[in-house]
């Protein structure tokens, strides 16, 4: 009997949410690639809410392929790491148009179902919350990001429309 209870407890994954995510963060990434200025692997830019500067948003190209790129995002502040500056890796699926986080701070790929409690105490849809995040995340970019002369944009892939 409690075995068919912990059973019914089991997290189920909201697939059509994580892919409504996945899709938005593609969207997302696309517009933050209009502000390129120049033919580099790194966009950067730095984040101000009114005077109060909060960082530089850096997004690399660490692997390409003619479908896909896998980018590293990461905030970084200039006094030093403050309130966990997010460092995220990306997948990019540009035949599907979708974005997904694969891994987070260098941590293992993100699985879609964690049990709980687990080793690392990852919450059941951790993949959710965090395509969750970098959808906030980069609606934020968008909204507060500055790019200065100075900084460079990612290259385009040939064939692949940014």
């Amino acid at each position: 009997m409690v075995a068919s209870t912990l059973r019914q407890r089991r997290y189920v994954p909201d697939l059509q949410r994580l892919g409504a995510l996945c899709e938005g963060n593609y969207q997302r990434l696309r517009r933050l690639r209009q502000l390129e200025t120049d033919d580099q692997d790194v966009l950067q830019f730095d984040l101000y809410r009114q005077a109060h500067y909060l960082g530089r948003v850096s997004i690399s190209v660490l692997q390409q392929t003619r479908y896909t790129e896998t980018l590293l995002l990461e905030q970084i502040h200039n006094s030093g790491r403050w309130l966990n500056n997010p460092e995220l890796t990306v997948r990019v699926y540009h035949d599907a148009s979708m974005a997904e986080v694969i891994s987070f701070y260098g941590n293992r790929q993100i699985a879609a179902v964690n049990d709980y409690p687990n080793r690392f105490m990852h919450h059941p849809d951790e993949k959710v919350q965090l395509n969750g995040f970098v959808a906030d995340w980069l609606d934020y970019c968008l909204r507060f990001g500055h790019v200065t002369p100075e900084r460079s944009a990612w290259r385009h892939s040939d064939g692949v429309e940014g």
